[in-house]
């Protein structure tokens, strides 16, 4: 659960790949989220990509054969609001490397990003996420569930001090 320096480069040669690879024009924009995204803070090392599309009708009818033809799993998240079309990408041994979130635009999955932005901003508050982490791995270390349930409480708060957060300046 080290940070891995390689994880923004892992996350550019994805983007590389769906865009060689994907029908023009479905995915207009292309994050990189979630604890990887964050220098230094340590992280499962599963890269998260949030993948904007233009519709998930789209997504549905002509990425998921593609994805799937190239060893992609493909769930369609029906747990979250909106529902939306998750893909697992795993190396030669099995082991997640990516998840891709394809979303559209007015997805709340969007507002993560205050979340890592905040992170990348507040080295110490990055610590205090890697160090609830860590308690939490060590705690149920083969539960995922109740993993991700502790994380819940603290990212809430975190997101409140988000959206209080003045907006940066531009050119400032």
């Amino acid at each position: 659960m080290t940070y891995n320096p390689r994880w923004p480069d892992l996350f550019a040669m994805e983007v590389n790949e769906l865009v060689a690879s994907l029908p023009l024009g479905i995915a207009l924009r292309y994050e990189h989220f979630g604890s990887t995204a964050v220098p230094g803070l340590a992280a499962k090392p599963i890269v998260d990509m949030l993948i904007e599309v233009c519709s998930l009708e789209g997504v549905k009818q002509r990425v998921v054969p593609l994805l799937e033809s190239r060893g992609y799993d493909y769930f369609w998240r029906d747990d979250v609001s909106p529902p939306y079309p998750w893909f697992i990408k795993r190396d030669a041994n099995g082991q997640r490397t990516h998840h891709l979130h394809m979303v559209e635009a007015n997805s709340t999955m969007w507002q993560r990003l205050l979340f890592r932005d905040y992170l990348m901003k507040h080295a110490d508050e990055a610590e205090r996420y890697a160090e609830l982490k860590r308690e939490l791995a060590a705690r149920y270390p083969n539960d995922r569930i109740a993993y991700t349930s502790g994380k819940s409480d603290y990212i809430a708060s975190v997101m409140e001090k988000a959206k209080s957060e003045p907006p940066a300046v531009a050119g400032g």
